[in-house]
């Protein structure tokens, strides 16, 4: 097939595409409640280190392939090791990424209708005057009832494959160039409004002086692994934007912005977040439930809490719709690549991920005590094997194909960083990187 003729229009389109890819419940919902559990500061620290470390020089090696190939993963990985002389299987580790984005999405989708339920909840004030218990009760009411996770999940994936059926200029880039602004408002607002309350200066204490004795080799693995799943990489729908990255724009900038404005929405989230726990005086740690029984407690007892929870939630939808839209992406590139057109392929992909995510909805109900491998429900599989050993084991190909197994030229050409700049990512790439996805990945098995 020949390349693609598709194209992001301009270099600010393309950073917030792959921003959009980055950012969602990875950075709000996730990085959170295990930098509670994971004692503040000292995680931030290790976090962002191995972000320049290990995410950042693999999601460069990711988006340098589809720049080199223009074409859809497959296709692009297929055309390169021809090229390389290497083998043309190593065109497998886009379908592998496909499956893996399908597996996520589809439990992603489910998680992203919770944000749904919350957020209509939180405009119509249903929180104010509730314990965390009955909004732990409330939730689990939510959760076994079929009817209303079927809901959520159908509209949020409808809202995500419309998107996605009208093309790149139309879709994606059109919605988020107005949706990821309108994310950080809503961050900056929120962070604003922390800067308000009482907690505020103990969750900046909290987040950036690091207690050093809190760093153990769980925390590191954690932060490695968190690293790597808040930029996206390993997954290839970096490698289909790469595809449509715009001739002349620097690859490294354009990677270190996204690596940039990915953290900045986790520290943001985190301020925002702290303050107002810190502010009632609960626990930083509370975990995965941080989300949707702490904070509905928290912002309720606090001034115009209705509204800002409301906000909180309308920013959580939106992270998590401009993430799915984007992580749906090379899905639909990989059934175009096969010709098939952009409309049928993505109500394709929109149809079999529904599908696998009514699984995980029924997860929560008439299939809360099914069995599948290693003693996990349906939900659990696919929000555990995915993310942690799926994600780890394709960046670990695709940065060996980037930095072993591409033909030197064709790599130093699509990183667009000169002789020195590619020799250095090289060797990081070769050196560290590699091995510490190594590691996350072994993590993952254990």
């Amino acid at each position: 097939m020949n390349e693609t003729l598709e194209r992001w229009s301009t270099r600010r389109a393309f950073i917030l595409a792959v921003t959009g890819a980055a950012v969602g419940l990875g950075n709000i919902w996730r990085f959170p409640y295990i930098t509670g559990e994971n004692g503040g500061a000292a995680f931030l620290l290790l976090y962002v280190a191995f972000v320049l470390l290990l995410g950042l020089p693999v999601m460069m090696a990711e988006i340098l392939i589809g720049r080199a190939g223009r074409r859809s993963p497959m296709q692009s990985l297929g055309h390169l090791a021809g090229q390389a002389g290497a083998s043309r299987h190593w065109r497998w580790l886009g379908l592998f990424g496909a499956f893996t984005v399908f597996c996520i999405l589809s439990f992603y989708s489910v998680v992203s209708g919770w944000s749904i339920e919350f957020l209509v909840a939180a405009v119509n004030g249903d929180f104010v005057g509730r314990s965390a218990a009955q909004i732990g009760a409330g939730f689990d009411a939510f959760l076994a009832d079929p009817g209303r996770m079927t809901f959520n999940h159908t509209l949020f994936l409808v809202m995500t494959m419309l998107v996605v059926a009208a093309g790149v200029a139309k879709g994606l880039e059109k919605l988020n160039n107005l949706l990821m602004p309108m994310l950080y408002l809503l961050l900056l607002v929120l962070a604003g409004y922390a800067a308000t309350t009482e907690g505020f200066g103990p969750a900046l204490a909290w987040l950036f002086l690091p207690d050093l004795s809190a760093v153990t080799p769980m925390v590191m693995l954690q932060a490695m692994g968190h690293a790597f799943f808040t930029l996206a990489v390993g997954a290839c729908a970096l490698m289909a934007y790469g595809a449509y990255m715009p001739d002349h724009q620097s690859l490294p900038r354009a990677a270190a912005s996204v690596a940039v404005l990915d953290v900045t929405v986790a520290l943001l989230a985190g301020i925002a977040i702290f303050s107002v726990v810190f502010a009632q005086g609960m626990d930083p740690g509370e975990g995965p439930g941080l989300m949707f029984v702490t904070l509905p407690v928290a912002f309720a007892e606090l001034p115009g809490g209705p509204l800002w929870l409301s906000l909180f939630f309308l920013l959580l939808l939106l992270a998590t719709w401009t993430s799915s839209i984007n992580l749906a992406e090379p899905m639909v590139a990989t059934l175009q690549g096969w010709g098939l057109g952009r409309g049928p392929a993505a109500a394709a992909v929109g149809l079999a991920v529904w599908g696998l995510g009514m699984l995980s909805v029924l997860s929560f109900s008439s299939l809360a005590e099914t069995r599948l491998l290693f003693g996990m429900n349906p939900f659990e599989l696919v929000s555990t094997i995915p993310p942690e050993i799926f994600l780890p084991l394709g960046g670990l190909l695709i940065a060996i194909f980037a930095a072993w197994v591409m033909p030197e030229e064709t790599t130093l050409r699509a990183l667009d960083a000169g002789p020195n700049g590619f020799r250095a990512w090289r060797a990081l790439v070769r050196w560290v990187s590699i091995p510490l996805t190594l590691v996350v990945l072994l993590a993952g098995l254990i």
